[in-house]
Parts: C-alpha cells; structure tokens; sequence
C-alpha cells in the first residue's frame, strides 16, 4: 500500500502530495490514479467502508422504522374505537412516499453540486441534513393549526433530501478511493450496510417493546389503549426514531474532514495548491485552508491548459450523452433502477399475509404489547430471511463474476418469481408465498438492487459521475413512488372484509412485467469489473473503450482555453497516447 502523506485522515488518503514534486499534471495525475487503483485490500480501506457504509445504515433505517412507526402513530393519534386505533391509509401512504419525493430532490441535487462544487464540500452537509430531520420528527406533535401527519410529513420530505444526497456521494467517494481489484466489494459492502439498518430498526423497536411491557399488556388491542399505554407508545416511535440519529453523528467527523478525491482535484477543480491547502488546514484544525493566491492563480495558468481531460459544462454534458455508446449506459442504468424499485418497494405491499403465514401477524396478538412484539420479531425475521444473505453474497461475488451477469441474472429469476406469485397466488398457498417471497428478497439483492447502486459508480467520467449517479438513483424512487401510489392501491380494488386485497394476484403479475423490461435495460451497462474508472470513462489508449475524441477535448472543450480542438487534435492525441498510457 502507498505511504500515507501529509492530509487526510483515518479513513481516507490523500494521494494528492504523494507526486507533488512531478511537474507534468497529466503524469501527477497517472501516478497518483495508478497508485488507488493498485493499492492492495487493507484496513485502510474497510475504514472507507464504514465511514460511507454508516450513512447507509442511518438511512436505512429511517426508511425502515417508519413502517413501524406509522403503527404507533395509529395508536396514539387515532385511538378511539370508532377509528380504530389505526392510521388512515392515505394518511400512512402519504408518509412514507414523502420520503421518496425528497430523495429524488436529494438524489438530483446533491448529484448536480458534487460535480459542481466537489465531493468534499457535499459530503456530510447531506448527513447533517439527515441527523436535524429525524431529531425534529421525533420531538412532533399534533396541534389545532395543523396535524401530526402533516408536521411529520414536512421533516420526512426533509429527511429524504438528506437521504438522497448520500446515495451518489457516498457511491462516487467509495469508487474513486478504491483499488481496481476490489471496487465492487467495497462498494458492495457499503450499500450492504441498508440490510443492517433494517435489521437494527426492528432490534430497536423490539428493545423499546419490552421495555414497555407492563404499560402494554394493558389494553387488548390499538383501538383500546389508553391512559399509560398510549403514554408508552408515544414515548417509544419517538424513542425508535430518534435512535437513527445515532449512527450518523457517528461518522459525522469523518465525512467533514475527508480530503477531495484526487480524481476530482485532477479532473474538475484542476486546482491542487488550493486542494493540499485545505487538507493541511485540516490537520491544524482550520476550517479552509488560505494559500498565497497570487501562486494559486500561476499554478491554475500553468497547469489547467495542460489536462488532457476535456471540462464539464452543459454543452460537453448534452454532446456526451448525445452519443448513443454514452448516452446509452445512462438509460441503461437510469432504466433498471426504475424497474427495479416498482417491485422492490411494491413487494412490501403482501408483508402482512407473510407475517400472518409465519404467525406473527396481528390476529396472533392477546394484547397491544404482543402486537409490537409481534410487529418488531416478525420485520426481523423477514430481513434476516433473504436481504441480508442476498447483500453479501454481492459482496463476495461482483469482483469475480461481474455486475452485468449478477444483475441480468437476478432480473431473470425475479421475473420467473413474480409470475410464480401472481399467477399461482391461489394455489401456491401461504408457505408456498412465503418461499417466493423470501427468494425475492434474496435475489434481489444478489441482483439489480445491489448493482444498480454499483455500476453508475463506476462507468461515468468523473466530470459527471455524480450527477448520472444522481440521475439513475433518482430514477430508481420515481418507480418507487409509482408503486407506493399507483400500483399499490391496486391489490384493494373490489376489497371486501374476507378479502382485503383481492387484486394482489394482479399486481404481482405487473411487477412480474417491469422485471422483465429490466433485464432489457441491463443489456445496455457495461461490464465494469476490474477495469479503471479512467478505462471505462474512455480515457485509456489501447483499451476497447478508448475514445479519441473524448481525450482530445471533444465538443469544444479546449475551446476554452482559447484554441480550436482541429486544430490541435492531431499532436494533442499523441501527447495523450504518451501521457495516459
């Protein structure tokens, strides 16, 4: 592993300093890139993994816990008899899609000003962003001038702001600190780190169950607790979702002190006096670093002009993507993602039938504590049976069979498992569900949720790479939102009291559909196992993806420093044959 120079921190390297004495940017840049890329699998970088993976943990379990939050709510704020003790439908579904809409404005935004303003200055603000929302949904309450649904709503809408930006960040960060050989491992590894949040929201909630038992053993049911069980169900969603405020404060310091990625440094800022400044201001507890501007502007002149590496703006952006074999990988990923998570979020729509087939549904229930008991046990059996396991075998395996096979494959076998539900829901029985439905779980996971997280980390130029990142993920809950809000209200179509969902047979069928059309989608991503990042970005001499025209400042982009990209095109591509390689 290279040696660790002056800047950064536990975490994260700073590779910057390691050739400052090399005078050619372009060569600065080849060394210092080759050197990440070849860095054996050390401590060094598991303490990456945490550190990205924890915010990941953090949204995951926010994400999670609502669904047994909203239980609560029901108990606390609707506890009459005549309603029920229970939330309203649209009042529980406008809850939890207020995550999604803000994740999409979080995904979209923080993509955009990561590639703007740098990886450093973004990442952590989104998990501040993350830690206020939920310590402000945990201290909410019902009042005259407006309801609890509705305040709950807002920081929920704020939380999924936060929750969005961690996607690319975090994805983005991990890809260009990683070595080669191992990229999809530890990128893997941190959004495995979701499996745990779910699991740990459901230990909390059953540790905050037992702590109320006596007060809970009180009323037979939702609808009847008063007095001091509704008092201790109120006290424990506040306690459930305060809690996700722990982890990322956690690894808060981390995030706020990591150096900018070198490949950030080298192929947007192009500024490295003012990038080693703000690492040794780091190191004296300064908040910025204040280098001698009259030698930051020199070194900007004299360098900037020489990088190979074309500048973003609008118009590279839309000609890059203009071109089919680019434009075709954004949709590639944007497209699967989407697919993905209509069923991936529309699966939870039959959680109670499993949990009543695994009994631990809430007709099993004698009393309010039981229910919560059963709610919190029977949440954590469902993630430890397929979503967990389907995690880290991605883990283990994405670096060696690739991403392209697994997330192809993992389509394929959902589709076939969607077909099995739907069209045999009434005849397969409630066993025979709950195996689909754990191997649902499992293979989406060893499947498209895991490298559809992975892959738009990896195969966009670093100029863009966060905002395709943010594009595919964005895209990813728009489908989730569909399924919440469209497609969900369809399995209560004709609903009577013996059948609640008598369309759900149907709706399994459709989700059966949008895994299909993603196993199209796949077929347009690249394999990106073991490849550089500069490699599949086209930068690479020699290689299958190389593209002259991009490493010659293609659409202009050396029209900036005031001569025409014809004219220079010849020898410029001789010096980036001599200089990349």
């Amino acid at each position: 592993m290279a040696q660790r120079t002056a800047g950064g921190n536990a975490a994260f390297h700073n590779f910057h300093n390691d050739y400052a004495h090399i005078a050619d940017p372009n060569e600065r840049r080849r060394l210092a890139l080759a050197e990440i890329d070849k860095a054996p699998f050390g401590w060094y970088h598991v303490r990456a993994i945490v550190v990205a993976g924890i915010g990941f943990f953090t949204d995951a379990y926010d994400i999670f816990a609502i669904g047994m939050v909203t239980n609560m709510l029901g108990t606390v704020f609707w506890h009459t008899p005549e309603q029920g003790g229970s939330i309203p439908e649209a009042s529980d579904t406008a809850i939890k899609v207020a995550t999604s809409g803000g994740t999409v404005l979080g995904q979209l935004g923080f993509g955009w000003l990561a590639d703007m303003v740098g990886r450093k200055k973004m990442y952590g603000l989104e998990l501040i962003i993350i830690i206020f929302a939920t310590l402000a949904q945990s201290l909410s309450a019902d009042s005259p001038a407006i309801s609890i649904v509705g305040v709950i709503i807002f920081w929920r809408v704020v939380m999924g702001v936060g929750i969005g930006g961690d996607y690319p960040l975090s994805s983005i960060i991990t890809s260009e600190f990683a070595t080669t050989k191992w990229r999809g491992a530890m990128m893997g590894s941190v959004f495995a780190m979701q499996g745990l949040g779910q699991f740990g929201a459901g230990i909390i909630a059953l540790i905050v169950t037992a702590g109320f038992k006596e007060s809970l053993s009180l009323a037979a049911s939702p609808a009847t607790c008063g007095g001091d069980c509704r008092l201790a169900v109120d006290k424990m969603w506040r306690t459930i979702i305060g809690f996700g405020a722990v982890p990322g404060c956690i690894a808060l310091y981390f995030r706020l002190t990591i150096p900018e990625t070198p490949r950030y440094t080298f192929d947007v800022s192009r500024d490295v006096v003012k990038a080693g400044s703000d690492i040794k201001a780091y190191l004296n507890n300064s908040a910025e670093g204040h280098p001698d501007e009259q030698l930051r502007v020199e070194q900007i002149r004299e360098t900037a002009p020489q990088m190979e590496i074309p500048k973003a703006s609008m118009r590279d952006f839309m000609a890059h993507y203009g071109r089919w074999k680019y434009g075709k990988i954004l949709l590639g990923t944007a497209g699967s993602w989407f697919f993905l998570d209509v069923a991936f979020y529309g699966v939870g729509l039959n959680n109670s039938t499993i949990l009543e087939a695994i009994g631990y549904g809430s007709d099993s229930a004698s009393n309010v504590y039981e229910y919560y008991m059963n709610l919190a046990t029977g949440n954590i059996i469902l993630v430890c049976a397929g979503a967990i396991p389907g995690y880290w075998v991605t883990v283990a395996l994405c670096d060696t069979i690739g991403r392209k096979p697994i997330q192809f494959g993992g389509f394929a076998i959902l589709t076939v498992l969607f077909c099995v539900m739907g069209f045999g829901y009434n005849v397969i029985g409630t066993s025979g569900l709950f195996a689909c439905y754990v191997l649902c779980n499992f293979f989406f996971n060893f499947g498209p949720n895991s490298t559809t997280f992975i892959v738009p980390g990896e195969c966009f130029p670093t100029r863009y790479r966060s905002t395709s990142h943010g594009i595919s993920a964005a895209s990813g809950k728009v489908g989730a939102i569909i399924a919440q809000v469209l497609i969900g209200p369809l399995r209560t179509r004709g609903a009577t009291e013996d059948n609640p969902s008598p369309w759900l047979n149907h709706v399994l069928e459709i989700f059966a559909l949008f895994m299909l059309c993603g196993c199209f989608t796949t077929l347009l991503i690249p394999e990106t196992k073991r490849k550089t990042l500069e490699q599949l970005a086209g930068e690479v001499p020699g290689t299958p993806e190389y593209d002259p025209r991009l490493a010659v400042g293609y659409s202009g982009s050396r029209s900036d420093n005031g001569s025409d990209p014809a004219n220079e095109e010849k020898g410029l591509g001789e010096k980036v044959l001599g200089v990349v390689v």
